[in-house]
């Protein structure tokens, strides 16, 4: 199980955050106020998504004995909030034209991707 917190304190919008046992920070840019000290919300969110992407399909390569040498993986999102969409690019090396399709099909089904495809319930508590 996933387990991260975050606690905000009296730097503005700079929040102190463990994930998995590792600290981060994350912070708003200089134009929204922030301090500009870490990735902001959105761009952890698409970090987390390139990651998820990597790891699957550096470990699918290996499964198959493949000479993937690197993966690059670029990931924007856009719209407003209504119409948001992510575009994600893969840039891999070392693999012939089939087994970079087979990579890019195996993208579209990592658990990162087909939970934020899906939609995800959040149950908030107060205390």
């Amino acid at each position: 199980m996933a387990h991260a917190t975050a606690t905000i304190g009296a730097d503005r919008y700079r929040t102190d955050i463990v994930a998995g046992g590792h600290a981060l920070t994350a912070d708003e840019p200089a134009a929204l106020g922030g301090g500009d000290t870490g990735p902001a919300p959105f761009d952890l969110l698409l970090a987390a998504l390139g990651a998820c992407t990597a790891i699957t399909l550096r470990m699918y390569a290996e499964k198959k004995g493949w000479p993937l040498a690197s993966l690059d993986i670029d990931l924007t999102l856009s719209g407003p909030p209504e119409a948001r969409r992510i575009a994600r690019t893969i840039r891999p090396v070392g693999l012939d034209a089939a087994q970079a399709a087979k990579l890019a099909d195996i993208a579209e089904r990592t658990s990162v991707t087909l939970t934020l495809k899906s939609g995800l319930p959040i149950a908030t508590t107060l205390i």
